[in-house]
């Protein structure tokens, strides 16, 4: 049975291979590409808060609510950059058309 954080850390990859292929398209809006970076950012803040919220509190990070919330501003930045980013694209093509 694979452990919850091994499956974690394989699914890096599938994100990353996304990654490379949207950051190659020239469709894809610029300020959208940085929310989806700012996923990984997330994530990569999210590892070590976890991990500081185990060894310091005994607890997991979801339980620490000043830590959970200190990592959770990154997921909300990249989501406000994704939907900021489509609508500035919305708006473009359909001022073209």
């Amino acid at each position: 049975m694979i452990s919850k954080e091994t499956l974690f850390a394989l699914s890096l990859f599938p994100y990353l291979g996304f990654l490379w292929f949207i950051s190659r398209s020239p469709q894809m809006p610029r300020l959208a590409l940085y929310g989806f970076y700012g996923t990984l950012v997330f994530v990569a803040i999210t590892i070590p808060a976890g991990i500081y919220a185990q060894l310091h509190y005994g607890e997991s990070l979801a339980n620490i609510d000043w830590l959970h919330g200190g990592a959770e501003v990154f997921l909300t930045l990249s989501n406000i950059l994704l939907v900021v980013g489509f609508g500035q694209a919305v708006r473009q093509l359909k001022m073209k058309n």
